[in-house]
């Protein structure tokens, strides 16, 4: 044929013929009988293959998809709080997930073939764990679905006749046969964790598949390992949660009412508390008073400690409402309940809870921002009066009027408002706030502004595994915690900003680290005349502050601390401390330098950077040679993994 060479396949005149290119420039294939036999196995391997390999992979792709997108919908369901659709549809996501298992078995034949085996083998594995992740769903599920209608979630629960006091009576006497079930959630999710521990990462290197696969990997066994962790050291709260909640016996809880907008170091100062009895899950408010009240009970109180005759001098004993000192809420509590076991109004309690006017404000904005107690309509609105929620100012205006004496008597305003939060919640249909209020309470709670201290060591076990005791962490690796103490300066933590800049340089793996907070009061400073009956939000900060970083940290520099930075250890950190001010409309900047105790290991930095109780977002940027790596308003405990 015109435009084609022929290709000679046999030698002329008995010597041997050069074959022929086919093709031009350096892409130049020389054919002979070996080569057209292999391509014609090529050619008939390559047909085989669509019909073995292929077509069978892109049903099984077709399938995981279909899989995947209806796990999707369960998923958005949950969130949704829609647990009688997620039921539903995770039967459907269960008869994909089979489907998807049968179409990969008709490849099972690659688990012979070198390379394609680890594939295959990966892909086994990730569907055997989605079918234990589908049993562990339904286990979950299952054990909700009851419970529906008391927590508020869309579907039919078990309880849903009578008063809500009723069905949370009804609710709490039958949470025993919950127990059973996070036994059988324990175990699925352990064998999720089997199968997606034999995924190997380093089957998907990023020149061939790209980062995002490895690392997606990584992820999921990190994921599946908190899973089994977190319901592992949950079940002994969750075994005990029905006594917790009244089940057999009444419980009775002192709550502690940190006031945030004066910062003290496990969240604020202690200005109010209340005895709450818990029968079946039913909440009574006993008693409620300002804190003053309790103090002025205690006999024979013990000298103040040194922080407080340094920068309270006005102060020479320890009282109860400044006695969270300690940034770790349950060492702080083991100070106040020596105190509180000396006082005279003493009522024997099961626990302590404490929370902030975080929650308050949460609270009442699920309820349609709008809850009369004592006589006043309270609500989030923007109050002109102090730029803040009306509430917050309500609340000080009757609490914190004046502040340089102490005043017995004050208004029992804070009790009254409580208990009409939760009467407002528990007369309403559970459907209308029940939902949002618990979700809510998990995010308070996150975010430490709800702390718990429980006598019952199981119970206490489980919620400091649920990171919701204020404790300060072990880790391993870099660590960060600033903490803040408003010595006397009014509530002027209302008004103040902080921004957070962690600097890390490197040098022969030796790792300096530079720590810069920029503090700014963004308000004027209010009428702080005593005598003409001011009320006095906005003054100067007065601010103990205390750094703590890995143990062993040496100090290079400070600048910033009007007095100097001591060095010293606690709670198995080493901690900077050091005092600064704010003033109205001003600016502080309080900067540390400081090696780490340790090397770079495999050029990664694991770091923990845990928030301080009653702070609300401060914003942080962390840099690693000069180059911004991460920012982030700290709303909870922070985990990090720097490249450097």
């Amino acid at each position: 044929m015109d435009g084609f060479q022929k290709i000679d396949l046999q030698p002329q005149d008995g010597k041997k013929s050069k074959k022929r290119g086919v093709g031009r420039g350096p892409f130049t294939f020389n054919l002979g009988k070996n080569s057209l036999r292999i391509g014609i196995v090529l050619i008939v391997l390559a047909v085989l293959s669509v019909f073995t390999i292929v077509l069978p992979a892109q049903k099984t792709y077709k399938s995981a998809r279909e899989t995947y997108q209806s796990a999707k919908l369960v998923a958005a369901y949950v969130k949704n709080q829609n647990i009688q659709q997620a039921e539903q549809e995770l039967k459907h996501t269960k008869e994909f997930m089979a489907k998807t298992q049968k179409d990969l078995n008709s490849l099972s034949f690659l688990q012979f073939i070198p390379i394609a085996g680890w594939y295959y083998s990966d892909a086994d594995h990730l569907v055997k764990a989605g079918i234990h992740g589908i049993e562990t769903g339904e286990i979950l599920l299952s054990t909700l679905t009851p419970y529906a209608d008391v927590l508020g979630l869309k579907g039919q629960g078990s309880f849903v006749g009578g008063t809500a006091e009723e069905r949370i009576k009804t609710a709490v006497l039958t949470m025993g046969k919950v127990t059973p079930k996070i036994s059988e959630l324990s175990k699925s999710l352990v064998a999720v964790r089997e199968e997606v521990d034999k995924v190997s990462p380093n089957h998907y290197p990023a020149f061939l598949f790209g980062k995002k696969v490895h690392d997606q990997i990584l992820q999921l066994r990190d994921l599946t390992d908190q899973g089994v962790t977190f319901v592992d050291e949950a079940q002994p709260l969750i075994k005990v949660l029905p006594s917790l909640l009244g089940e057999t016996k009444e419980k009775k809880y002192l709550i502690l009412f940190q006031n945030d907008k004066e910062l003290r170091a496990t969240g604020g100062f202690i200005t109010a508390f209340a005895i709450f009895r818990i029968d079946k899950g039913v909440i009574h408010v006993d008693r409620s008073d300002d804190i003053y009240t309790l103090d002025n009970s205690i006999p024979n109180k013990p000298t103040a400690p040194e922080p407080i005759l340094k920068y309270l001098p006005k102060l020479s004993t320890l009282n109860l409402r400044d006695s969270n000192l300690s940034p770790d809420f349950i060492e702080s509590m083991k100070t106040f309940r020596t105190l509180y076991n000396r006082a005279g109004q003493k009522v024997e309690v099961d626990g302590i809870i404490a929370l902030d006017t975080h929650v308050l404000v949460s609270v009442l904005k699920i309820l349609d921002d709008q809850v009369t107690a004592g006589g006043i309509n309270f609500t989030t609105k923007n109050d002109p009066r102090c730029d803040c929620p009306q509430v917050i100012y309500v609340l000080e205006d009757n609490i914190s009027r004046p502040v340089n004496y102490v005043r017995t008597g004050r208004k029992d305003l804070l009790g009254i408002l409580l208990y009409a939060l939760m009467e407002k919640a528990l007369k309403s249909s559970p459907k209308l706030y029940w939902g949002p209020l618990f979700q809510d309470l998990i995010t308070q709670v996150q975010q430490k502004h709800i702390l718990f201290d429980l006598n019952d060591k199981n119970a206490q076990s489980g919620i400091e595994a649920l990171n919701a005791a204020g404790r300060i962490r072990e880790f391993n690796g870099d660590y960060l915690h600033i903490n803040d103490v408003n010595f006397a300066g009014a509530k002027s933590n209302l008004f103040t900003d902080q921004a957070v800049e962690v600097a890390y340089s490197v040098k022969n793996g030796q790792i300096e680290k530079t720590l810069t907070i920029n503090y700014k009061n963004t308000h004027a400073p209010s009428d702080c005349n005593l005598e003409r009956g001011g009320l006095c939000l906005n003054a100067e900060l007065r601010d103990w502050i205390r750094i703590y970083v890995p143990k062993g940290s040496k100090l290079i520099s400070s600048k910033g601390s009007e007095v100097k930075v001591d060095t010293n250890e606690d709670l198995g950190k080493t901690v900077f401390e050091g005092f600064i001010t704010v003033r109205p409309l001003g600016k502080t900047t309080y900067t540390l330098t400081y090696l780490l105790p340790f090397k770079v290991e495999k050029g990664s930095l694991p770091v923990l950077i845990q928030k301080q109780p009653g702070t609300g977002g401060n914003e942080y940027t962390i840099k690693v040679n000069n180059r911004t790596v991460d920012k982030f308003p700290l709303l909870t405990d922070k985990e990090l993994n720097l490249k450097m």
